[in-house]
């Protein structure tokens, strides 16, 4: 080969390489910043009133974390084409979500196999629903819907039947009545592959009783075994 032809070589060689760099840069501040995003949304409410005197959990979330907020529009989709993907329900404002979203954070970065994790929230600003379906019980403890779940939520029924709880709601005595239909609490973490929920975990410790509960090493060696098993593919 030719001085020439060396050259053009190298400079293809370099300019693949340049190309690659520039694309791994680019796609790593697109995660990077909607971590970013995730980490202030989390962090934004640390210490402030949570209503009867209690103060939201105050937590530290990295920015580098492969949390991702989306709309339903996309969550609905990717279940719609059958995809393989990891997502989590919740909401800032959920005092068991912020009990367990550190851990979920910390062994969530370690698990090489998880890429992103895709985040739908519970509520709006004012704590109304905006996911799901939501019933109570009228002064003759008859059942009524007072709010009809999102295309999604629907979806979500069916595609996460075998992972979810029955969604059951109290008497003043605690008698439980039924509703008839599953329910998609939160926390709720689901890992799901070709459209349908195959694993979802709550990722809170069994030892935690109360959701402002300070969290003890033991309940956190939980939320980590937890995870790790969670995240485990």
């Amino acid at each position: 080969m030719s001085k020439r032809g060396i050259r053009l070589l190298i400079a293809f060689i370099l300019g693949v390489i340049i190309l690659g760099t520039l694309y791994l840069v680019i796609n790593n501040k697109k995660i990077t910043q909607a971590g970013k995003d995730f980490k202030h949304e989390y962090e934004a409410i640390n210490g402030k009133e949570a209503g009867h005197g209690s103060a939201y959990r105050k937590i530290s979330i990295s920015e580098n974390n492969k949390f991702k907020h989306v709309s339903q529009k996309e969550v609905l989709k990717k279940l719609e084409n059958n995809e393989t993907f990891y997502l989590y329900v919740g909401d800032k404002k959920c005092p068991w979500c912020r009990s367990a979203i550190e851990k979920a954070v910390e062994v969530s970065n370690k698990a090489k196999n998880v890429k992103e994790i895709y985040y739908v929230n519970i509520w709006d600003e004012d704590f109304n629903e905006v996911l799901r379906d939501k019933y109570k019980l009228n002064d003759n403890e008859s059942l009524e819907k007072v709010n009809d779940g999102t295309k999604l939520y629907k979806l979500m029924l069916k595609r996460f039947n075998k992972v979810l709880s029955d969604y059951n709601l109290n008497k003043e005595d605690g008698t439980k009545v039924e509703v008839g239909e599953k329910r998609v609490y939160a926390p709720n973490y689901f890992y799901i592959k070709n459209g349908k929920a195959k694993k979802m975990v709550e990722g809170t410790s069994d030892k935690q009783e109360g959701a402002f509960d300070k969290l003890t090493k033991e309940m956190l060696k939980d939320e980590e075994d937890i995870f790790k098993e969670f995240f485990k593919n």
